[in-house]
Order: structure tokens, then sequence, then C-alpha cells
């Protein structure tokens, strides 16, 4: 019977690591890449975003209702797709989000201090796998803590943007914060152009619509604010920022990946990851709707602290170090979740010996001072579900120890860290942004298809949902920046080489690593 890991998250708890997992990633990340993608489209971009994110969180929700176990996607695809999907799942998912960490880590220090980027990461991931060594109550509670203070920053940055003085009907020289040094626009003879006109290259002229039928205030802003930037990203362009800003969502994924650490997980992963997500994208357009207001796309896109420039843009720039602030809690936030759910997953993939089978073994560590009870009864296990009675033997009363102790994967947390340490020496963060959307977009797209082959008696969710899922996963994929989408393809040919390698035939074994 295989030792599993103590179920001591309730709904709260799951939100919370799902949030902070999201909302760090998302705002303070991942919108000026896809600006610079989707210019004025940036809006588009993240309903798209959304979308995929809704179709990927609904198979995902129903796949972990089935199988309540560490490991998400890596589960998921070897149960209903094959053992080879389920293991590029996993492959893909550890290293892009091995890529993800770095970002968030780099996230933090960009914000701490510049100059010491770094190594304030490097420290930053040495804490939180600390943290995370104690067990996931603990770092369940450090998230909530984290959310709070983000999500009050957040609100405070929103309130600046909308509530500063707008600019008025007579004002035209200043659109957006990043038009404000811009000299009027004139054609080539020098002959100055109506104010809504705008230049896109020496020989060609847009005139834009007519905003003097707006009232002054918030709508009009953001409206000015968009029609800033002329440059027409296109299609690609849209499709380009929803991957960037899919980035973003995947948070969600630490719900599903944490599942043998959930109570009534068949109840409580469906509804925490409904939650999370709908808070999310809430925020989510609010703190866009702000950055467009103030800075415009171009600025945005260019921007190296985004939501600090919005409160200077906004005659806040009292507020700077508080932003600063809430980008490093949220950058702390979404590294922990992070680190929790990769864990999760080479944990996983260590038990079916896709990776050494030295990362599986668990060790034994106090739970925190009040927090629940671990539940090893069958119906936490199952769901409710009639689930395999392997899924029962992972999660069963093997979770807590004597003396009221519970299992920890702490090899598994070690080697992560020191993979995502390795990763920082080298990374760029945007480059890592990229990198971690093409990953974790295979990884959903299996996702989906294996939401396709579950039955209506096992809990499917609707054909379509998963199917669109699919399809947009697969072409946000593609539509990548070059170097991230060559990178990607570059890990998965590299994890397909080491499978096929070392399921050969002629290696006399089943498989598996010792």
């Amino acid at each position: 019977m295989a030792e599993g890991l103590a179920r001591r998250l309730g709904t709260a708890d799951a939100v919370f690591v799902g949030l902070s997992a999201m909302i760090g990633a998302g705002i303070f990340a991942a919108f000026a890449p896809a600006a610079g993608a989707a210019g004025a489209w940036l809006p588009a971009s993240l309903a798209l975003a959304a979308v995929v994110a809704y179709c990927n969180a609904t198979s995902s929700a129903r796949l972990a209702a089935r199988y309540p176990e560490s490991g998400g996607t890596y589960v998921y695809g070897r149960r209903r797709l094959g053992p080879f999907w389920g293991y590029l799942a996993g492959w893909g998912f550890t290293v892009g989000k091995t890529a993800s960490c770095a970002a968030m880590a780099l996230t933090f220090g960009a914000y701490v201090a510049p100059d010491l980027a770094r190594p304030l990461a490097i420290a930053a991931v040495v804490a939180l796998t600390a943290l995370n060594l104690f067990g996931v109550q603990r770092s369940a509670t450090a998230a909530r803590v984290m959310v709070a203070l983000v999500l009050v920053v957040l609100a405070t940055v929103v309130g600046a943007a909308f509530l500063s003085h707008p600019p008025t009907s007579g004002d035209t020289s200043t659109v957006a914060s990043d038009q404000a040094d811009r000299p009027m626009p004139s054609d080539g003879a020098g002959e100055t152009l109506p104010p809504n006109a705008k230049i896109i290259d020496k020989e060609q002229v847009i005139q834009l619509s007519d905003l003097a039928g707006l009232p002054d205030g918030p709508t009009r802003s953001f409206v000015q604010a968009l029609t800033a930037e002329v440059a027409d990203p296109g299609l690609w362009g849209v499709l380009q920022g929803a991957g960037l800003l899919f980035f973003a969502f995947a948070g969600y994924a630490r719900i599903a990946t944490m599942g043998e650490e959930v109570r009534d997980p068949g109840r409580t992963i469906p509804h925490a990851i409904q939650l999370a997500l709908g808070i999310t994208l809430v925020v989510y357009a609010l703190v866009a709707a702000a950055a467009l207001t103030e800075l415009g796309p171009w600025a945005l896109a260019n921007s190296a602290a985004p939501l600090a420039d919005v409160v200077d843009a906004a005659g806040a720039a009292w507020l700077r170090p508080v932003v600063g602030a809430g980008a490093a809690v949220a950058a702390l936030g979404a590294l922990l979740a992070l680190l929790l759910g990769v864990s999760r997953t080479v944990l996983a993939m260590a038990r079916e010996r896709d990776l050494p089978a030295v990362l599986a073994v668990l060790s034994p560590v106090r739970p925190a001072l009040g927090g629940p009870p671990a539940s090893g009864r069958p119906e936490d296990a199952s769901g409710g579900s009639g689930d395999s009675a392997r899924a029962q033997n992972v999660s069963g009363g093997s979770s807590a120890v004597g003396g009221g102790a519970v299992q920890v994967p702490r090899r598994a947390e070690l080697v992560v860290s020191v993979a995502v340490i390795g990763l920082l020496l080298v990374a760029d963060l945007r480059g890592a942004i990229g990198f971690s959307s093409f990953g974790v977009l295979v990884y959903y797209a299996i996702a989906n298809a294996s939401a396709l082959t579950l039955a209506r008696d096992e809990g499917a969710p609707p054909k379509v949902v998963s199917g669109l899922g699919l399809l947009l996963c697969l072409g946000l994929a593609a539509t990548l920046p070059g170097q991230s989408v060559l990178a990607g393809l570059a890990v998965f040919a590299v994890g397909a080489v080491v499978w096929a390698v070392r399921h050969r035939p002629w290696n006399g074994r089943a498989g598996g690593l010792p």
C-alpha cells in the first residue's frame, strides 16, 4: 500500500492556494508582454484566455473529482489515455512550472531591489521551500495572508486609476500617460493634424473615431487609452497575447495537483476551482482596465513595473512603495503555490517510476497547532465516486503516522527547489513566461483530451467544453513567440526520447526508474 498525504485542506484553503498562484503570476508578470503582443486589444486577449481557462478548469475539476490523487493531469493522462501521455503531461508540467517558479522568484527580486533580483529570488526559493517542508497546512495559512494583502494593494491601484482627475474634453495633448510628452501629430508637410489623428509611419495617417460625444470620466479615459495606439496587432497578436495571459490563469492547477491533500475532493475541488477562477477574472479585468486607462498599450508593454507606473500616472506616486510591496508579496504567494504543485507532480511521477523512486519517499512532520485533523475516511478519499483501489490506497489511512504527524514529500520539494535555483542563474523573466505557457498549454490539452474519454456516469463535462479547450490550447501554444515554441518543442522532444530509451524492448525492465 502506497504511503499517502494527509487530507488537511478545505474549500477555503484550496481557493486561497489557487488565488495565490493566479493573482501573483497574472497581475505582476504577464500583462506587459501580453500588451506588447495584443496592443489595444489586450482586453480581447484577456477574454480569450479566460475562455480557455474555463474549459481547462471544467475538465480538470471533473477529472480531479474522479481521481483525487497528487499529480493532476499526469495522473489523468495515465488513467485515460495511457502511460506515455501521462508522462508527457507530467514532464511538460514539471519543466514548465519550474520555469514559472523562476519567473515569480525574479518578479519578487525585481520589485524589492532590481540590482539584487537574482540573489533575492534565490533567497525566496530557499525560504518558501523551508516553509513547505513543515506541511501544507502552514503553507495554506501563509497563502491566505498573502492573498489578502495583495487584494488590498490591487484595490488601491484600481481606485487610484479610476478616481484620478481625467483629461477634459478640451485637453487633447494628453490621452494617456505614455502620450504626455509626445508632440501634436503632424503630416509630412508640417501641417498640424486633428487631435484624434495619429501617424503610423512617414506616409500613413489614421483618423481615430471622434470622442467628443463621450462625457468626462473613467469611460472616456479608458476609450482614449485604447485608441491611443493605432498599430493593429491582428488576430495573431490577440492570440499571442492570450497565450501569454494564460500563464496567469493556470494557477488553478495547484488545486488539482494537490487533490490528495483536499478533504472531500469530489465536492471541494470543483467548487474551489470555480471560485478561484471567477475571483481572479474579475480582479484581472479591473486591473487591466486601470493599466490601459493610465498607461495605454505602448507604455504598458514597455513597463518593467506596470502597476507602479499606473499609480505614478494617476498622480499618486506616494503609493509606489506600497505597490512594490504588494507585488513582492504576490510573487511570493505564487511561488509558494507553484513549489507545492510541482513537488506533488514529482511525487506522483516517482510513485510510477517515471522519476527515481527515491523522490516518492514521504517524511513525517508534526502538523500545525490548531489545524484540522487529517482525514483517512474512504468517502473523503474517493469523493463518493467509487474510484479505483489505488486512489484509496494513495489517500487512505497511511497519511498520518504515530503521534499525529503527517507525511510530507520533502525529497521531492528539495529537488524542485534545487532545480529552480539552477534555472534562476540563467533564466530571463519574460522568456520564462512564454516557455512556461507553452508547456502548460500542452499539459491542459492532454487534460481536455482525457476529459473527452469520461462517460456520463463518470462525471463527464460537456464534450463541447473539453473539445474547445483542447483546440484552443493547441492553437494558443502555436501562437507564442517563436523562441518559446522552439524551446517548448525541444523540451517535449527530449522527454519523448527519454521515454523511448527507458521503454525500449531490449532493456529487460517494465520501463520504470529504480
